[in-house]
């Protein structure tokens, strides 16, 4: 499992994603050396994790939701 540092883990999805984004953007372009290849990549892998992260938590709400046959939205109970 990648150890997500404390500076990623206070950024929102939208803005990991965007961080994310420009890496590889960066790494694609290949006017970079190997040692900054390196650490955009390791920088990448957690911002990815952070990312999947957050997808697999929305995912657990959303399934804790439940829709009643009157369309009103309640929580799941266990």
């Amino acid at each position: 499992m990648t150890k997500i540092p404390d500076d990623i883990k206070k950024l929102s999805f939208e803005k990991a994603m965007e961080e994310l984004s420009e890496i590889v953007e960066n790494l694609e372009s290949g006017n970079i050396d190997l040692e900054k290849s390196i650490e955009y990549y390791t920088r990448g892998s957690q911002l990815k994790a952070h990312c999947q992260q957050k997808l697999d938590d929305a995912v657990l709400k959303l399934e804790e939701i439940k829709v009643l046959p009157d369309g009103k939205i309640s929580k799941k109970s266990k």
